[in-house]
């Protein structure tokens, strides 16, 4: 057995042995100020200046009753660790707890209060787990800096990874002040949403304010030829839309959805009338007064504005009020040039000139932009009901 009070050289026997079957093996006490009850000084650099092995409960506790001090304080002034904590066998490194206060708490003055780090496929260096309903996983706080950082060199992967099972958000940013989540980047999306949902937005943005804004998107250069905003897909509006520069639509004509008489569809391009039931049906005579427009959407021209869309069990077709559109022209009643006034003609569905002023007063459907010198075909008209 080795002394109880003394030194040892023997390999694996401690120089003081404390044993007891009801109470501490080795009791310090010290009354002296800024001393310890016991001190563990190891010069060696592999030596543990304290160690403790328990089977069942903790290696080594440390406790304090002063409000101000710590449990355990372990302090390393060559650069090393102030505490290590060290489990092979899949137990946590360093485990803290507290009723009140942070479990764990870390502060340095040069360099970060906690690091974690892992070599453990697919663990985290620092995970935060709360199992309470309002309790923050991780909470961060900084005064000048950022509250929480996360970095990552993989391509594939996040710096920051906001995950919820059960219904909540990923990720919360709130700020009562400032920006609640603000996204930047240097070469890609500054922020990036996608949605699996069949019924859900990627992006949804909610204003409470009255006054305010649902979502604001600027372009920072006036003038430059970037858009604030670009969409690919349809767009829905269920409110006012309200334009303060212009409207600019790629398409050529204004038109506006009629019922169609029967269930056929009519080629784009046809000259129709009004029929006695107020649907449209396909011109058959000349200068009829009666005559609505051009079904709207043949070559090259598309509408660029349809009014009066709407879910029908009719047959609907949008005919062009206004505008550039496409026409079926007969050029046997007289050649067409340019400038000249169409009308209707004896041709299922076909415009030609209008040769006598006093018939086609009323019954012009526009002004030709291209001539056909004979025979049928689909020339580009500028409508002109009159």
């Amino acid at each position: 057995m080795p002394p109880i009070n003394g030194e040892s050289s023997q390999p694996e026997v401690p120089g003081v042995l404390g044993k007891s079957t009801t109470y501490n093996g080795v009791l310090g006490y010290t009354t002296a100020n800024g001393h310890a009850g016991v001190a563990g000084v190891s010069d060696e650099g592999n030596g543990n200046g304290v160690y403790g092995r328990s089977q069942n409960v903790n290696g080594v506790v440390g406790y304090s009753s002063s409000k101000d001090n710590n449990g355990v304080a372990g302090v390393n002034l060559n650069g090393g660790n102030g505490v290590l904590g060290h489990s092979p066998n899949g137990g946590i490194g360093v485990f803290g707890l507290s009723e009140q206060q942070a479990g764990v708490y870390g502060e340095s003055k040069g360099f970060n209060g906690v690091l974690g780090q892992t070599t453990a496929d697919g663990h985290a260096g620092v995970a935060g787990v709360s199992d309470s309903g309002n309790s923050n996983g991780v909470y961060g706080r900084s005064q000048n800096a950022n509250g929480v950082v996360g970095y990552s060199s993989s391509k594939d992967n996040n710096g920051v990874a906001g995950v919820n099972h059960n219904g909540g958000n990923g990720v919360l940013g709130h700020s009562p002040s400032g920006i609640g989540v603000f996204g930047l980047s240097d070469t890609w999306e500054g922020m990036h949403a996608e949605t699996k949902s069949p019924v859900s937005a990627a992006i949804a943005a909610y204003n409470f304010n009255p006054n305010g804004t649902g979502a604001a998107i600027f372009a920072k250069k006036e003038g430059n030829q970037g858009h604030a905003g670009f969409f690919d897909g349809d767009v829905f509006i269920s409110r006012k839309l309200t334009v303060g520069v212009d409207i600019v639509l790629a398409n050529a004509d204004c038109a506006e959805d009629f019922d169609i008489a029967g269930l056929e569809k009519i080629e784009p391009g046809t000259v129709m009338v009004i029929d006695s039931e107020g649907s449209l049906r396909q011109s058959d005579r000349a200068y009829d007064k009666r005559v609505a427009g051009v079904i709207s959407g043949a070559g090259s021209y598309k509408p660029a504005l349809i009014l009066d869309k709407q879910e029908s069990s009719k047959n609907r077709m949008p005919i062009a009020l206004m505008g550039k559109v496409y026409c079926k022209v007969d050029a046997s009643y007289g050649a067409i040039e340019v400038g000249d006034l169409l009308t209707t003609s004896p041709t299922l569905g076909h415009a030609m000139k209008a040769d006598d002023p006093m018939k086609a007063f009323g019954a012009v459907i526009g002004k030709a932009l291209r001539p056909l010198a004979s025979g049928e075909g689909l020339i580009p008209i500028l409508i002109a009901l009159q």
